[in-house]
Protein backbone atom coordinates (compact mmCIF):
# COMPACT_ATOMS: atom_id res chain seq x y z
CA UNK A 1 0.00 0.00 0.00
CA UNK A 2 1.22 3.35 -0.49
CA UNK A 3 1.92 5.86 1.77
CA UNK A 4 -1.52 8.52 2.43
CA UNK A 5 -0.62 11.87 2.52
CA UNK A 6 -0.97 14.49 5.01
CA UNK A 7 -3.04 17.54 3.97
CA UNK A 8 -1.06 20.46 4.54
CA UNK A 9 -3.53 22.94 5.38
CA UNK A 10 -4.88 20.84 8.29
CA UNK A 11 -0.82 20.41 9.66
CA UNK A 12 -0.23 23.71 9.65
CA UNK A 13 -3.53 24.45 11.92
CA UNK A 14 -3.70 21.88 14.09
CA UNK A 15 -1.98 19.84 16.69
CA UNK A 16 -2.53 16.55 18.17
CA UNK A 17 -2.01 16.27 21.84
CA UNK A 18 -0.21 12.96 23.57
CA UNK A 19 -3.41 11.98 25.04
CA UNK A 20 -5.08 12.46 21.14
CA UNK A 21 -7.06 15.73 21.30
CA UNK A 22 -6.86 17.93 18.63
CA UNK A 23 -5.24 21.97 19.47
CA UNK A 24 -6.55 24.76 17.31
CA UNK A 25 -5.95 28.23 17.54
CA UNK A 26 -9.11 30.58 17.88
CA UNK A 27 -9.99 33.21 15.62
CA UNK A 28 -11.35 36.80 15.44
CA UNK A 29 -7.55 37.69 17.41
CA UNK A 30 -5.80 39.55 15.00
CA UNK A 31 -7.09 43.13 13.47
CA UNK A 32 -9.61 45.47 15.33
CA UNK A 33 -8.27 44.80 19.05
CA UNK A 34 -9.76 48.23 19.93
CA UNK A 35 -13.05 46.61 19.57
CA UNK A 36 -12.52 43.48 21.93
CA UNK A 37 -13.08 43.62 25.88
CA UNK A 38 -9.74 42.42 27.91
CA UNK A 39 -11.23 39.62 29.02
CA UNK A 40 -12.26 38.64 25.42
CA UNK A 41 -8.89 39.17 23.98
CA UNK A 42 -7.08 37.15 27.02
CA UNK A 43 -9.70 34.67 26.39
CA UNK A 44 -8.76 34.14 22.32
CA UNK A 45 -4.96 33.76 23.33
CA UNK A 46 -5.77 30.18 24.74
CA UNK A 47 -5.69 27.02 22.40
CA UNK A 48 -8.74 25.30 21.82
CA UNK A 49 -9.46 21.57 21.85
CA UNK A 50 -11.88 20.14 19.57
CA UNK A 51 -14.78 18.04 20.81
CA UNK A 52 -14.50 13.94 19.76
CA UNK A 53 -16.35 14.00 16.85
CA UNK A 54 -14.58 17.21 15.41
CA UNK A 55 -11.01 16.00 16.09
CA UNK A 56 -11.79 12.93 14.62
CA UNK A 57 -12.05 14.51 11.09
CA UNK A 58 -9.02 16.32 11.46
CA UNK A 59 -7.42 13.02 12.42
CA UNK A 60 -7.98 11.61 8.78
CA UNK A 61 -6.70 14.79 7.48
CA UNK A 62 -3.32 13.76 9.42
CA UNK A 63 -2.38 9.97 9.34
CA UNK A 64 0.64 9.89 10.85
CA UNK A 65 0.06 12.63 13.29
Amino acid sequence: MPKIKTNRAAAKRFKVTKGGKVKYKKGYSRHHAWAKNRGRKRRLRHAGIFKKTEGEVVKKLMPYA
